[in-house]
């Protein structure tokens, strides 16, 4: 995921309260939105399993509904 894509992932996130939905790209996991972390470039998820997890923007790609 580049950052302008992170970006609108985080607004559609934080503002509008969307659950977008990620692949993370190294591990295969999906996850959906429900925060970012500016400083650290990271987006947390929450896995089919319901566990959270943090990812790397860059190791991410969003998936259609």
């Amino acid at each position: 995921m580049k950052d302008q894509e992170r970006v609108g992932v985080c607004q559609r996130t934080e503002r509008k309260e969307e659950r977008v939905r990620l692949r993370n790209l190294k591990t295969g996991e999906i996850g959906y939105t429900f925060g970012c972390t500016e400083e650290g470039g990271t987006i947390q998820v929450r896995l089919e399993n319901g566990q959270l997890d943090s990812w790397v923007y860059a190791d991410c790609e969003e998936l259609p509904e």
